[in-house]
């Protein structure tokens, strides 16, 4: 079963992202910022992360160590508005994340577990 792991997306977004995940038969965890994330982490398994860039509170390299230490080998997506600078995303993709547009959906979400 695939299980998907949303990270500080705002009530609205993960209301509907979780919705259209569970259409496509995929589970959703939902958690409001990272620590809630991480602790969620250390009782379910999941099968991708989605995190809201607005919601870390670390540094991009501390960020990505931190999710490879609580989820090893589990992908993280990482939603950005449309006005996040270009150097912003490329610290991102370098660190090993996928970056999404916000709002995600969730099949572009999907096609991270495919490659």
């Amino acid at each position: 079963m695939i299980r998907i792991l949303l990270i500080g997306q705002d009530h609205a977004t993960a209301q509907r992202l979780g919705l259209q995940c569970l259409e496509r038969g995929v589970a959703v965890v939902i958690a409001e910022n990272v620590c809630e994330g991480v602790r969620a982490l250390a009782t379910t398994p999941v099968s991708l992360i989605v995190a809201d860039i607005g919601r870390f509170r670390l540094g991009v390299s501390e960020q990505a160590a931190l999710f490879d230490r609580v989820a090893p080998g589990v992908p993280v997506s990482v939603t950005v508005p449309s006005n996040v600078p270009l150097e912003t995303r490329v610290a991102l993709e370098l660190a090993g994340f996928h970056v999404a547009p916000s709002p995600a959906v969730p099949d572009d979400l999907l096609k991270t577990l495919s490659n």
